[in-house]
């Protein structure tokens, strides 16, 4: 069968995946204490490349109070580009893009994993879940224009250890998301206050990050950012803020807009009459504009396909690649029936899955992993957010 979403797709600035399969970022939890890569991370990602057309990695925090659990992998020192390097170049197996996804985690962090050091937010209001989360010290004027800096620097180490790109973490409650929201934001200065104003930290850290790729890419450099469509804090991030704030993005200089959600087949949360899918919201809105990647619950050859045609530009896949990391090869070659779709936990070290991430997976995410000894979830995320939108335990 011709499935559409292996045809290759092409950027505005002419990058070319050679399908428009993506690999969703997914926490590891196996980067040493200071951040540094581990040769399980390496390996993870190499045995998961050749296939997409674009990997884009777990998380890596750009500066070190916006670390958001152990294990975490680091772009907030310079340090740190020699061990990334080694995670680009096994992405770019067969022709495969790497991009990395960085952020800063604010409140959803804690004083152990920081150190002693008490997080920060846009306000001084702790996170509704976990329920025993710290309350967040308020940053001033000066610490956000420097986290907006460590965002340029971290792009710039991006840069320098090969990768193609950079990935703006602004979902799953992360700190470019609690200065979006009026839950986080109390802020009553130029950093908060109207929803013009709680825009107004994540379009400045985009704006300094495509300032640094201007600078300093000596070939076209992909620039993402990623968005949760709703939050179910009062108050919080209703679907009408987030279209609004998609349609602002696409005047940015962002090169695609990733959504996270747990569902393609998701409807609105919050307005249960409505069942057209949010995903479909965003291609009327942002599709125009910029490439939109759909994602949520994409397992078989089907679900992907429905995405493409759904008016997505590309398609992200997470928890199936960890389960069948040669997904994309099977599919190519019509070998469909030796696609795994249940894990078992006596394979996780021949996929390649570090030991750490083996008891994350059976821990915080084990109701959303089709372990083969598990019934499965009949849970589809279509009407709830699920653990991998910001709410599963960390470590």
């Amino acid at each position: 069968m011709n499935w559409n979403f292996l045809q290759p797709y092409t950027f505005a600035k002419g990058i070319t995946l050679k399908n428009r399969v993506v690999m969703a970022p997914m926490t590891t939890m196996s980067s040493f204490f200071d951040g540094s890569i581990t040769g399980d991370e390496v390996d993870y990602y190499a045995e998961r490349a050749g296939g997409p057309g674009m990997i884009i990695t777990g998380v890596a925090y750009v500066a070190e109070n916006g670390k958001g659990f152990e294990g975490e992998l680091s772009i907030a020192k310079d340090a740190d580009i020699k061990g990334l390097s080694r995670i680009a170049d096994a992405i770019h197996k067969d022709g495969t893009k790497a991009i990395i996804q960085i952020f800063h985690a604010g409140r959803k962090s804690n004083s152990k994993i920081l150190r002693g050091v008490q997080p920060v937010s846009a306000s001084p209001i702790a996170a509704t879940h976990p329920a025993d989360s710290a309350t967040p010290r308020e940053l001033s004027h000066e610490e956000i224009e420097s986290i907006i800096q460590d965002f340029g620097k971290a792009t710039l180490r991006a840069i320098q250890a090969g990768f193609d790109g950079v990935e703006l973490h602004g979902a799953n409650t992360y700190l470019l998301q609690q200065f979006v929201s009026p839950h986080s934001n109390r802020r009553s200065d130029e950093w908060g206050g109207s929803f013009e104003k709680r825009m107004r930290f994540p379009l400045a850290v985009i704006h300094e990050v495509a300032s640094v790729i201007a600078a300093h890419a000596e070939k076209p450099f992909l620039l993402g950012y990623r968005l949760s469509p709703e939050e179910i804090d009062t108050p919080g991030i209703r679907l009408e803020d987030s279209l609004a704030f998609a349609d602002k993005l696409g005047d940015t200089s962002i090169d695609y807009l990733h959504l996270s959600l747990a569902s393609y087949k998701r409807t609105p949360l919050h307005h249960p009459s409505d069942q057209e899918p949010v995903l479909d919201k965003f291609v009327q809105v942002i599709s125009n504009k910029k490439p939109l990647v759909g994602i949520g619950s994409v397992e078989r050859p089907e679900d992907a396909e429905a995405v493409i045609h759904g008016g997505a530009a590309l398609v992200a896949i997470g928890r199936e690649l960890i389960r069948e990391p040669k997904w994309v090869q099977k599919v190519e070659t019509g070998d469909l029936g030796s696609i795994r779709y249940r894990l078992s936990a006596s394979e996780m070290d021949e996929l390649r899955i570090p030991l750490a991430m083996q008891a994350y997976l059976e821990g915080s995410f084990r109701k959303v992993m089709h372990f083969t000894t598990d019934e499965l979830n009949e849970d589809n995320y279509r009407n709830s957010l699920a653990p991998m939108e910001g709410f599963e335990k960390k470590m």
